[in-house]
């Protein structure tokens, strides 16, 4: 379990400080031209490498409502979940706390969103709280539908973390205009400690949707199940 709990650990940091990060630090300066498509790549490509990196150790989840997904799916015993959240979280929270000290070495640092997720005035683009609550759920149903589609036993093998790096960058395509994509509860947690009380009274959401459509995602892949010839 011990291993399982570092690589969760681990992977749930490089996710968040590779696409935080590329927002918190490379998207503030215009002139290196990232924008909010490279910042979606950042997060896509994080979790591709970390899945190949540690997912035969953990599973890859580095994401409460992957987990708990997962879990409805039929494939993480009820056991393993208060853990692997645990860890996810601290490893956000880790993450989140580098890129604050590294962001603040800045001359005239402003901590503003911190790449922190929102709705309302705290949506980049001021979307309201039912906008929100249903694309992060509609987000996240596929997600999960679709990792547990991919890694199936009757999925092409070895190839799952590329169509999950991919489709979590779409995700981040769509909904970064909206809530700055969360999808992520633990993501979502340790960006808005440091954010703020306003992102932090936000949080409720972007832990109630992502689950709520992770779950959901789950069962609905599982009730499918393998495909009939």
């Amino acid at each position: 379990m011990l291993k399982k709990m570092s690589a969760e650990f681990l992977g749930t940091f490089w996710l968040v400080f590779g696409g935080c990060g590329s927002a918190v630090l490379a998207a503030a300066f215009p002139e290196l031209g990232i924008g909010f498509v490279g910042v979606s790549l950042a997060f896509g490509i994080a979790v591709l490498a970390m899945a190949y990196a540690v997912g035969s150790i953990s599973g890859g989840h580095f994401n409460p409502a992957v987990t708990l997904g997962l879990w409805a799916g039929g494939r993480v015993p009820a056991k393993d979940i208060l853990p692997y959240i645990v860890v996810q979280v601290l490893g956000a929270l880790a993450a989140a706390g580098m890129l604050y000290l590294i962001a603040s070495g800045k001359p005239g640092f402003e901590l503003g969103g911190f790449a922190s997720n929102g709705y309302g005035e705290l949506s980049p683009g001021h979307y309201g709280l039912t906008s929100s609550l249903i694309i992060e759920f509609v987000a996240t149903f596929f997600f999960l539908f679709i990792i547990m589609r991919v890694t199936d036993a009757g999925a092409p093998a070895g190839f799952a973390p590329i169509a999950i790096g991919l489709t979590l960058t779409l995700i981040h395509l769509v909904l970064i205009p909206v809530t700055n994509t969360s999808v992520n509860p633990a993501r979502s947690t340790g960006q808005a400690i440091f954010a703020g009380d306003a992102y932090i009274a936000q949080l409720w959401l972007f832990w109630f949707a992502p689950i709520a459509g992770g779950v959901l995602g789950g069962l609905v892949a599982r009730a499918i199940g393998n495909k009939s010839i």
